[in-house]
């Protein structure tokens, strides 16, 4: 597998973002495409192998996101993420139940974890109801020391505390939060080498289990939104 196909290919497509260009290149696109899913099934195989199955019998294509942008609402017009990204979860791409995600852009790569979609009012209700439940387990995942050593917490936020939540509680500046995510960032030198990748990838998305573990058990009953 020649990994640095996918940042090549990543490279051009940014300084060629067209519909275009794209066209033009499909094999290329292909081949980037092959070896994400193949680093992709190497992730896979290391986190089953440490008992953190995570494939929920889906195909490796489900996992990942379209290169397509959606421009209605934005300033830059661009057609396509000039990035690789998935989401390795139970429900595959799917925002929720949280995963882990997997972001390949050249000079910033990134593996994540938790909740960073803030769109779904009803999941940003629950996970602040179950902070506030179990404000003394959420602490202390965060403080734990493997964790807080790598991870901190990031998120869109409210300046203040919602009215309908005690601002004096211990874990009122979490509850300020619309979403709750980790990033760790990964160099494009990590990403020449795909077997210590993988395993050091899965590594990282093992000290973010607990995490969201419990993000997972408060979006319990949770039903994604049908699309209009």
């Amino acid at each position: 597998m020649n990994d640095n196909c996918m940042l090549a290919f990543l490279n051009a497509l940014k300084e060629n973002n067209t519909k275009e260009w794209m066209s033009a290149n499909k094999s290329w696109q292909k081949e980037a495409n092959a070896d994400f899913e193949k680093l992709l099934c190497r992730i896979l195989s290391e986190l089953s192998a440490a008992g953190c199955p995570m494939s929920g019998g889906h195909d490796v294509k489900d996992f990942i996101m379209r290169y397509a942008r959606d421009t209605r609402f934005s300033h830059d017009k661009s057609p396509y993420h000039a990035s690789l990204r998935a989401h390795l979860s139970p429900a595959g791409r799917l925002p929720i139940p949280v995963g882990f995600y997997i972001h390949l852009e050249p000079g910033n790569s990134f593996l994540g974890g938790g909740l960073f979609a803030s769109q779904f009012k009803d999941a940003t209700s629950m996970i602040r109801n179950h902070i506030v439940s179990h404000g003394e387990q959420w602490e202390a995942i965060l403080r734990e020391p493997a964790f807080a050593e790598k991870f901190v917490l990031i998120g869109e936020k409210l300046k203040n505390v919602p009215r309908e939540y005690d601002a004096a509680l211990s874990v009122s500046e979490y509850l300020k939060h619309k979403s709750w995510a980790i990033e760790y960032p990964v160099s494009d030198e990590e990403l020449d080498h795909a077997e210590f990748f993988a395993q050091n990838a899965a590594a990282v998305f093992l000290l973010m289990r607990p995490f969201n573990d419990f993000l997972n058990q408060a979006l319990e009953g949770f039903h994604m939104p049908e699309r209009g």
